[in-house]
């Protein structure tokens, strides 16, 4: 069946059936579509993916695979990309993009629809499906997934005899009471002007029992008193100080630094900062759980990465048998145990082994089936532009938390509706 699958994949491109037709062959302008690729995406920070690529190379000799590596900032990323995808360039071939571009790059006509049946989707988390679909059609695939955590010190909780907090009056009990007394900042997540802090103000709105934008993109449903109870619990930490100012300059890695160098008691990250910490001075003393809420557990934003295939492409067919091997079940687990991202299929994080050496996968599997997208638009570079801005204004005290929200409502719904 392994020979056989080439023929067939050929097969079904050929007569339309495998993803994109005639009329997305010609806009690709693509020929036979078979040839070398290049896979452009973030920047490896942990060397994982060139081993896997090497793996498909030497199988390959007529379609070798290279590694693009774009900056590590996800803003940046996005820039390189549509900067080659308006020049309709032939460039890329397999597109690394954050769960949360799939629309933009599907209603630009830069990526091409896939035939679901071609992939085991019912394998995988379901959430995480959710995020390569537009308007009902499949444009791309899932590869890695992601949810916000929240990692503390367990040997002060344990030593004080506490669970870590289910709430958000929990947590700034603990953080203000333990903090003074173990001489630590209380809590901490990426407050800099950027795409985290768009991520950290979605997730505070949804812990909150709110959403920013409709599950299709089209409508603003911010609710203004539950949008001000979400940011007024960033906003209040920062006022009363169990939340640090130095933590307003904190990106991922300022955060996870500061956390693992034992200054901080609680910190909101992704699950790649667990493996860090964990090798650090701190590595016996820390552990994670769910995001705490207004009245219990929270919501994370759901992160991740999905291959999508570029519509200018010459290689199209080689592009979506190379998306078919790097998605499986054997790569996902390297995704896990080389990479330290969390996986999308589902049976990975119910592996007793697994389990036995990443002890956060059950609390990692239920923050992602918990978790929401960032508001999907295809304009959400400019969602998340003027969310941060609006966001960053409340945190540094310059404006009031509940007329920010009626700001940052007013120039969403101008941004939805203008065309």
């Amino acid at each position: 069946m392994r020979r056989l699958a080439p023929l067939l994949i050929a097969a079904l491109l050929v007569s339309g059936c495998a993803g994109f037709g005639e009329s997305d062959a010609a806009q690709s302008g693509a020929t036979d579509g078979s040839g070398p690729m290049t896979f452009a995406t973030g920047r490896d920070t942990t060397g994982y993916i060139q081993p896997l690529i090497d793996k498909w190379n030497r199988t390959h000799p007529k379609e070798q695979v290279s590694l693009l590596e774009l900056p590590e900032a996800a803003d940046e990323q996005r820039a390189q990309m549509v900067a080659n995808l308006q020049a309709k360039s032939e460039r890329y071939d397999v597109l690394g993009l954050d769960v949360v571009w799939t629309a933009e790059f599907a209603d630009a006509g830069w990526i091409v629809p896939l035939d679901r049946s071609m992939f085991p989707l019912d394998k995988l988390l379901a959430p995480v499906v959710d995020t390569a679909l537009y308007q009902g059609k499949l444009y791309a695939v899932p590869y890695t997934s992601n949810a916000g955590l929240l990692y503390y010190r367990k040997d002060i909780l344990d030593a004080e005899h506490l669970k870590p907090p289910r709430t958000w009056a929990e947590l700034r009990e603990q953080a203000v009471r333990l903090g003074r007394k173990y001489q630590l900042d209380g809590y901490a997540g990426q407050f800099l002007p950027y795409e985290g802090l768009t991520v950290n103000f979605a997730e505070a709105v949804q812990s909150a029992g709110g959403q920013i934008l409709s599950a299709d993109g089209t409508r603003v449903t911010l609710d203004l008193g539950t949008a001000a109870t979400g940011l007024e619990f960033l906003v209040g930490g920062l006022r009363q100080g169990w939340i640090p100012q130095e933590s307003l300059a904190y990106k991922e890695e300022e955060s996870r630094l500061a956390f693992q160098q034992g200054r901080l008691l609680f910190a909101r990250n992704w699950p790649h900062a667990y493996g860090p910490a964990k090798r650090s001075s701190i590595g016996g003393k820390f552990a994670v759980t769910r995001l705490p809420g207004l009245d219990g557990p929270g919501s994370s934003t759901l992160g991740g990465l999905n291959l999508a295939i570029s519509a200018y492409s010459k290689h199209q067919k080689s592009a979506l048998e190379f998306i078919r091997y790097f998605t499986g079940l054997a790569n996902e687990r390297s995704v896990l145990t080389e990479g330290s991202f969390p996986p999308v299929w589902a049976e990975l994080y119910d592996d007793p082994a697994l389990i036995k050496r990443y002890p956060y996968l059950p609390v990692l599997k239920q923050s992602i089936m918990s978790a929401r997208p960032r508001p999907v638009s295809s304009k959400y570079d400019q969602v998340s532009l003027v969310i941060s801005s609006a966001v960053s204004d409340a945190l540094n005290l310059r404006k009031p938390s509940d007329e920010t929200v009626a700001t940052l409502k007013q120039q969403l719904s101008e941004i939805i509706r203008t065309p």
